[in-house]
């Protein structure tokens, strides 16, 4: 599965959280992953007014964890992180075909090289840190309708 990457420029201006978004019956699940808590916490507070359930994680190593348990509708995926970076979840999910079939969303302070990178691992969008979270949460939704044509997020 081969999807055109979005990329965005930032505008100015391992809990879970349950809340009521579903499609099918089955909720609408976000994996935040960033080694800065202070991320994770903006991120999932942000999004939280849209109804998704939340698992957050640290590190690759717990990303590819909650990646093959948990089973999220879509990763929000920081690639510098210490333990397992994002580029190596990037390559154990290439790897992995069950992986494979879940959207990820880079966020990143670096916009060098990676950028192209990134989109050659089969990426839903990269946003460059900082972004603005109106974006993020737009971007979040048009990486899981793809998956859910017929669903309708508020």
């Amino acid at each position: 599965m081969f999807r055109k990457a979005l990329i965005l420029q930032a505008l100015p201006a391992n809990k879970v959280h349950c809340v009521s978004s579903d499609i099918g019956g089955k909720p609408l699940r976000v994996l935040v992953v960033d080694d800065d808590p202070s991320i994770r916490r903006m991120i999932i507070a942000a999004l939280r007014r849209d109804g998704y359930t939340f698992s957050e994680a640290a590190n690759g190593k717990e990303a590819l964890d909650v990646m093959r348990g948990y089973r999220p509708s879509v990763v929000v995926l920081d690639l510098m992180m210490p333990i397992v970076s994002g580029w190596d979840v990037l390559r154990e999910r290439a790897a992995e075909p069950a992986l494979l079939s879940i959207p990820v969303i880079i966020i990143s302070a670096n916009r060098g090289p990676e950028l192209a990178q990134a989109m050659d691992k089969g990426i839903c969008a990269f946003l460059p840190k900082p972004f603005d979270i109106a974006v993020l949460s737009a971007v979040v939704k048009s990486c899981i309708l793809p998956e859910h044509p017929d669903r309708d997020i508020a």
